[in-house]
């Protein structure tokens, strides 16, 4: 490319938009809003579906759930107020069907319209009603009598929303845009020798394509997201975001870190003491941090392994290496739960061996607080180990060489940056290791974590018993109650899990929206107490004060409680071992991820164990698959590939944080086998032209920071 010609692109893509007809400061303002400020933008404001109306169906061959545009005369119309306004206008075309139009908002001057007899054209989803097909607020226009009124020519986009602006002016703005589109060369970032063979379109045919599909475009593949101009652009879109990540992490190898190399003294001694051998994942991930820990360069690794794979201890041994050099270590977790459990587990194996372990989160207030920010300001406190308190301005490290972030999806991006903060002066920053018990899909891995090395302990400790789970309707409810009765009088302990607090009719926004079914766990408490009167009861949920629910967690863990009635909040942070039974209650009400995580507090001893997952009917499809992938697996890395088919990626890595929640077309499922080449063309890219790399990174992302080195 010539340098005018790149001018050209950059001064066209980078255009504001009060250049076109109907932008004034207003308009402006609420594209803006929307992150709308260039030609660019609109050009990549990709439309969410399409709607046909280049062509007319008769009535009769109308099919539910299949959006058509039909052609007729109003036969009736009728208002009614039964709960709420609504009006119904009945349209025939002769061809032996009618279709009820029915609208729910509409004005008196609306109603008049709808004259017995008038001819209109419309166009929506039919739906079964309780007269044959209808159509809710349908999309409509009258026409006279005499009137040709010409059918499109393509099929009409339907953009996301800009609050403030009409679909039709939307329509409109991008239209006047893609009229503004450079030439294919002109418009083209990445080099002809990078696309050939690859058998896509042009950058500039495939924006072409979407706003403005031909007649004769495969409604079908536009719907599934596999056109090939959908995948042309997810695949410019994904080279983007990996070379944003690229691009952290080489910045982040330009620094320096300190190389905690030389003596394992401290290393050895907590092996020995042990009560248990490293597995040989566990020794292997370990293996692989300390060839990083001994390098110059900050080590930026994920260690992901499956609830109880042993991730703390691979933790603790990657922390004597940094104490040995005379380092301090962090260690931050989400929620004061799994902090004050890594706390316990980290004193009972570190103090032994001489090394001071202090504690920080928001409850350790006054004197105490003052006294432990004292001992991690002087270096006294080896390692410190805490929630978000950690990452506060108040606290001052001495020398912080590694810092470790548990369920790192958890924390705000922010957040983690401040905690490696603590430790950089002079070019120098701290190792990361960031852990995580939900397993992440290999395709998720090589889109978001291209900056990151990443580790999976995939093996189980030995004396881990497999968990059965079985999936039952709520109408069972009471033989579990009596199974829990028989395995409480064995001696054993059980988990009953619900999915909310306390009742609610709160889920949706409009009224009348029906009450939720899902138990509270304050009822449950109640109900099972006066079932169970024999058995000692406790109920935790995270609107309890702090000190009461961890109370509780005790009571639990020492055996003090039979039967344990908790939300979620059990998740992550509880380790007992005698517990053998859970129910997780409405359980079609959770993702994949977090039935698996719940599952892992059970089987941690040598007992047999069960989880049973109770649903209430009816079941959709989706909550019916994940129920069965449950019941099927429990591999955890199975489970995250599943989880990422049916959902997508937004739970497993906290995407409104690292910015894959905004996507515009690109689907981490559907175009995992873009990935390779995606890879392949960064390399390349990077190798021969920096520059336009550079530039590829700014079309799809701009200056959205990503904080991938986090």
């Amino acid at each position: 490319m010539s340098a005018r010609r790149d001018l050209a692109t950059l001064d066209l893509s980078t255009e504001p938009l009060d250049r076109l007809a109907g932008v004034g400061p207003r308009v402006a303002a609420k594209l803006e809003a929307r992150g709308l400020t260039t030609l660019q933008d609109l050009w990549l404001h990709l439309p969410l579906r399409y709607e046909d109306r280049t062509t007319l169906l008769p009535i009769r061959a109308l099919k539910a759930g299949v959006a058509a545009q039909v052609e007729g005369r109003v036969e009736a119309v009728e208002r009614g107020f039964r709960y709420r306004p609504v009006l119904r206008v009945a349209i025939s075309d002769g061809s032996g069907a009618l279709l009820v139009l029915r609208f729910f908002h509409f004005r008196a001057a609306q109603v008049a319209q709808f004259a017995l007899g008038r001819r209109l054209r419309a166009y929506g989803t039919p739906r079964a009603g309780q007269q044959g097909l209808e159509i809710v607020h349908p999309s409509y226009q009258l026409l006279a009598d005499d009137e040709q009124a010409a059918l499109e020519q393509a099929l009409d986009p339907v953009y996301p929303v800009v609050e403030g602006i009409g679909p039709a002016s939307l329509r409109k703005l991008i239209g006047q845009s893609i009229d503004r589109l450079p030439d294919a060369a002109t418009l083209e970032l990445l080099p002809p020798a990078l696309l050939s063979g690859l058998g896509l379109p042009s950058l500039r045919e495939a924006l072409l394509t979407m706003h403005r599909p031909p007649v004769d475009a495969d409604v079908a593949a536009l719907g599934a997201g596999v056109h090939p101009a959908q995948r042309r652009l997810a695949m410019e879109e994904l080279l983007a975001h990996h070379l944003s990540l690229r691009r952290q992490r080489i910045a982040l190898q330009a620094h320096r870190a300190p190389a905690l190399r030389g003596g394992d003294g401290l290393v050895k001694a907590l092996l020995a003491s042990l009560p248990f051998r490293l597995t040989g994942a566990q020794q292997r991930v370990f293996d692989e941090i300390r060839r990083d820990l001994a390098r110059a360069h900050p080590m930026l690794r994920l260690v992901q392994g499956d609830v109880g794979s042993g991730k703390t201890v691979v933790a603790a041994l990657a922390a004597m290496l940094a104490v040995e050099r005379r380092k301090q270590v962090a260690l931050a977790a989400p929620t004061e739960l799994l902090a004050e459990q890594h706390l316990t587990n980290l004193r009972s194996w570190l103090e032994p061996l001489g090394v001071r372990v202090a504690w920080l989160a928001g409850k350790v207030t006054g004197k105490a607080r003052s006294k432990v920010l004292e001992d991690v300001a002087s270096g006294h406190a080896q390692v410190v180990v805490g929630t978000h308190a950690l990452m506060q301005d108040a606290v001052v490290f001495n020398d912080l060489a590694l810092a470790i972030v548990d369920e790192q999806h958890r924390f705000g991006v922010h957040q983690r940056l401040a905690l490696r903060d603590k430790g950089a002066a002079a070019g120098v920053v701290p190792h990361q290791l960031v852990m995580t018990a939900t397993p992440i899909p290999r395709t998720l891995a090589m889109a978001a974590y291209a900056d990151l090395d990443v580790s999976a302990i995939d093996e189980l400790p030995p004396g881990r018993t497999p968990v059965q789970t079985i999936v039952i309707s709520a109408e069972r409810r009471p033989a579990l109650v009596e199974r829990i009765r028989v395995a409480c009088r064995q001696g054993r302990q059980v988990y009953w899990v619900c999915t909310l607090i306390e009742e609610s009719e709160e889920e949706g926004s409009g009224p009348g929206q029906a009450r939720l079914d899902a138990t509270a766990a304050q009822t449950t408490f109640e109900t099972l107490s006066a079932q169970l009167p024999e058995l000692r009861i406790g109920l935790v949920h995270g609107r309890m004060k702090a000190a009461k629910k961890q109370a509780a967690m005790r009571a639990f863990k020492s055996a003090e409680v039979d039967l344990l009635v908790a939300t979620t909040v059990i998740e992550v942070g509880v380790d007992v071992p005698n517990a053998s039974l859970m129910i997780i209650e409405n359980a079609e009400r959770l993702g994949l991820a977090q039935l698996h995580q719940l599952r892992g507090r059970v089987g941690r001893g040598a007992t047999a164990s069960s989880c049973v997952l109770m649903y209430q009917a009816p079941l959709s499809a989706m909550a019916r698959e994940r129920l069965e992938t449950m019941r099927h697996t429990a591999d955890g890395f199975l489970i995250a590939e599943k989880d990422l088919e049916l959902r997508g990626p937004g739970e497993l890595l906290g995407t409104r944080q690292t910015g894959l929640a905004a996507f515009r077309v690109a689907d981490l499922a559907r175009d995992a086998g873009l990935l390779p080449v995606v890879h392949d063309l960064a390399d390349r890219l990077l190798a021969e032209s920096p520059a336009l790399a550079e530039r590829v990174v700014q079309r799809w992302i701009g200056g959205a920071a990503r904080y991938a080195a986090a």
